[in-house]
């Protein structure tokens, strides 16, 4: 997509726009610039990394630089906001997903689904290590919490071997994605085979004792 403003339509000004947080919601045009700065920025971090200047990300979602300002005052703070919008959809996803009549299949979904996030975006911040206390923590933590009932479902039927906890598949999640970097050129889509490594060894059959006790999340 090409960032040249001379294409791009300029969205409606919201200079009495109130931030999130601020105690009440955003006017309609406020919130639909915000939305617009977030699928920008989404787009230039995973064309040109964290580097991408704020200037081409209000080009690119059709917005004046200071809007951007308004709705996000720093760009570290723009980053987070795209991490903590990824957690909550992952979050809904893992809770649709609860009570599937096949565990191993839905397990399956939001595995493919967490490493094609990475994958597709390629930006740093879905892996941002959020402050102790943030709100960012609170819905990674969410997220966490959503794949510890899933591999417990998945246990229960059988199809997840006893000795994998749900923190070990949270952890998992981006590793498929990340085996693939250490290629200068990989096919577009091996990470999927990576992904279905990743369940082979979860199944329980003719599985030996994981080595190391399993780890806690904070």
């Amino acid at each position: 997509m090409s960032p040249a403003a001379s294409t791009t339509p300029t969205a409606p000004a919201d200079t009495d726009a109130v931030l999130p947080g601020a105690g009440r919601p955003l006017r309609a045009d406020a919130a639909r610039n915000r939305e617009a700065v977030l699928t920008a920025a989404e787009e230039e971090f995973a064309e040109h990394g964290l580097e991408a200047s704020i200037s081409a990300i209000a080009r690119r979602a059709g917005v004046a630089k200071g809007t951007v300002f308004r709705h996000f005052a720093t760009k570290e703070e723009l980053a987070t906001a795209i991490a903590a919008r990824h957690a909550q959809e992952l979050t809904s996803l893992a809770r649709r997903l609860r009570g599937a009549a096949d565990a191993e299949a839905a397990l399956l979904e939001f595995l493919t689904e967490a490493a094609g996030r990475l994958q597709r975006r390629r930006v740093a911040v879905l892996m941002t290590v959020p402050a102790p206390g943030s709100e960012l923590a609170h819905l990674q933590r969410e997220v966490h919490d959503e794949v510890v009932l899933l591999v417990d479902e998945a246990r229960a039927a059988g199809v997840v071997r006893p000795d994998v906890t749900g923190t070990d598949v949270f952890l998992l999640m981006c590793a498929p994605v990340h085996a693939v970097d250490y290629l200068a050129d990989p096919p577009p889509e091996l990470w999927r085979r990576y992904v279905g490594v990743i369940l082979d060894g979860l199944r329980p059959d003719g599985a030996s004792p994981l080595p190391h006790p399993a780890p806690t999340w904070p």
